[in-house]
């Protein structure tokens, strides 16, 4: 009985060993294997094939890079945001409130454009709580106004956060709406009104 107990802890060390050895990736492959799944892709998405280089350090590290990565992924995509000439952040929380429910842009469905594209909010976060319908892999945006004071920081923040997520969490799964030109300025003012506006009904 006592060997067979021990053969056991050892087969069990043996498969623990073998499935923390993760095999070598043929980044080659990997491309070869996305440009062959879209073949009929028009040739100005092409680029959007290629990692830049935040996507490359979080690629390597899972979504979980060293600090210093991290702080480097900061530093870079902070300065990519571009900000209103005008300095209001705030636009109308009505159309931030579409731009929340609307999936619509970057769809092969949607090419060429017929309609602005939208944000598609709901389908990582709770906003309104009329809305039944929503995803959970972000937090839930409740109130997210109303808890913050509605102070002006904040509202920067939440600003940097849609134009470009990676300038607050590195490797966030959130798009960079603004950098890759996905919402204009103007639409992000309006998702920045919907969560930080009193008179949102995510703040009421």
């Amino acid at each position: 009985m006592r060997s067979i107990v021990i053969a056991a802890i050892l087969l069990a060390g043996t498969v623990s060993a073998q499935a923390q050895q993760k095999p070598a990736v043929d980044s080659a492959k990997i491309d070869a294997a996305i440009a062959a799944a879209f073949p009929t892709a028009p040739p100005e998405w092409r680029p959007r094939f290629d990692q830049d280089e935040t996507m490359k350090v979080c690629s390597i590290h899972h979504n979980v890079p060293p600090k210093a990565d991290a702080d480097a992924i900061q530093a870079r995509e902070k300065a990519k945001i571009e900000y209103p000439a005008d300095g209001n952040l705030l636009g109308d929380w009505k159309s931030g409130e579409r731009l929340a429910q609307s999936g619509y842009g970057l769809r092969f469905t949607d090419y060429p454009a017929r309609n602005p594209n939208g944000g598609n909010c709901y389908a990582c976060h709770q906003l309104t709580k009329a809305e039944v319908s929503y995803g959970t892999i972000g937090p839930s945006l409740l109130n997210y106004g109303k808890v913050r004071n509605f102070g002006a920081a904040e509202t920067k923040a939440a600003y940097e956060k849609v134009y470009n997520a990676q300038a607050a969490y590195p490797c966030s799964n959130m798009p960079r709406f603004g950098t890759n030109k996905v919402l204009t300025i103007e639409q992000i003012k309006d998702l920045v009104a919907l969560v930080m506006s009193p008179d949102s009904p995510v703040n009421k």
